[in-house]
């Protein structure tokens, strides 16, 4: 008999990224519209002198900065291969086949794609009305066997939060033995003082972990650095799941650079929220239904035309992210490009 993979594969979702046409305006993947700063590429050409050698495994000078500039023990920090690899690696960290991984859906769409990897089991509790996780909903679908649950804050793809009341609240609902991951991927988009940072969790709570990227305000998609902050216990256990050198060179220094430069880059991240806020409002009175969203994208709750949309937008070289008979996700680029998609939206 000849090998043969896993039999529960064959009904694995595959991860949809956002397609890339030539010519067109890609508005699919929730990229930063612009270049990495010139002194974020020096750095990167630099390195390049270097990629003979294997890179640091653990990142640590990455950890060490990150470290101060959070104001947290380097103990509580782990640097994986954009923050996509350090779910897989919680998921792998605290699961069994037995245990429970519990999200809100729609969300991410790597939580269920990387909980059957795992070989845990998946718990879905669907938004509210208002595109929100219904947190009140998660806490009573918790059950024995939950390990970990992803509450991502702002959503992706509505770009909806929770705020801090209903946050803490949910929190308290949750046993210490189940580890609440608080996905934030895009928390540098935010300006509603009232949504949480979940920094602000870990030092009364030991089972908060808290995730971060440089792949979408510092611009660095391209080259997959993520971080948690967690208590020691679990990001020792996360560093024990990692894929040897998986972080690499370019992109450790990329990091670096893009932490000298985080006053201009969160500056670009204030013009894009709001451009956003602009994009949003322009298709409020173009008669659509937008959720308020704090990310760099807006939700377009299209229903069953979400793909005829797909198909308008693209007739007219603007890409967008379509979930099939839900909605569409819509990334804020440049205000030109923002001003074509709006066009499209206009005559649809």
């Amino acid at each position: 008999m000849p090998a043969s993979p896993r039999a529960d594969l064959d009904s694995l979702p595959a991860y949809v990224p956002g397609q890339s046409v030539p010519g067109a305006i890609k508005l699919a993947s929730n990229e930063t519209p612009l270049s990495p700063l010139p002194s974020v590429t020096d750095a990167i050409a630099r390195a390049s002198s270097t990629i003979n050698r294997y890179p640091d495994m653990g990142a640590f000078a990455v950890v060490e900065r990150l470290a101060a500039e959070l104001g947290v023990e380097q103990d509580r920090i782990a640097v994986g291969c954009g923050s996509v690899s350090l779910c897989q690696q919680l998921i792998q960290a605290m699961c069994t086949p037995a245990d429970e991984v519990l999200f809100g859906w729609r969300s991410f769409e790597a939580y269920p794609i990387l909980t059957q990897v795992v070989g845990a089991q998946q718990r879905t509790v669907p938004l509210d009305a208002n595109h929100v996780h219904d947190l009140d909903a998660m806490s009573q679908a918790l059950t024995p066997a939950t390990r970990v649950v992803f509450v991502c804050n702002p959503n992706n793809p509505t770009g909806t939060v929770v705020r801090s009341a209903e946050l803490e609240r949910f929190l308290d609902a949750v046993p210490d033995d189940v580890l609440v991951v608080l996905d934030e991927a895009y928390r540098e988009f935010v300006s509603d003082p009232d949504v949480p940072d979940g920094l602000g969790f870990l030092g009364e709570r030991d089972n908060v972990v808290v995730l971060r990227t440089f792949s979408k305000a510092y611009g660095l998609a391209g080259l997959r650095v993520g971080y948690l902050v967690a208590e020691p216990r679990i990001t020792e256990a996360v560093r024990k799941t990692f894929i040897p050198f998986s972080v690499n060179a370019l992109a450790q220094a990329a990091a670096l650079a893009s932490l000298d430069a985080a006053d201009e880059l969160l500056a670009r991240c204030s013009h894009i929220a709001a451009e956003r806020d602009r994009v949003r409002s322009a298709l409020l009175d173009q008669g659509y239904e937008v959720p308020e969203s704090h990310a760099n994208f807006v939700w377009l709750p299209l229903g069953e035309r979400t793909t005829e949309f797909a198909e308008h937008a693209l007739s007219r070289k603007v890409v967008v992210r379509p979930f099939a008979g839900e909605g569409a996700r819509v990334t804020v680029g440049t205000s030109e490009e923002n001003d074509t998609l709006l066009e499209v939206t206009r005559t649809f």
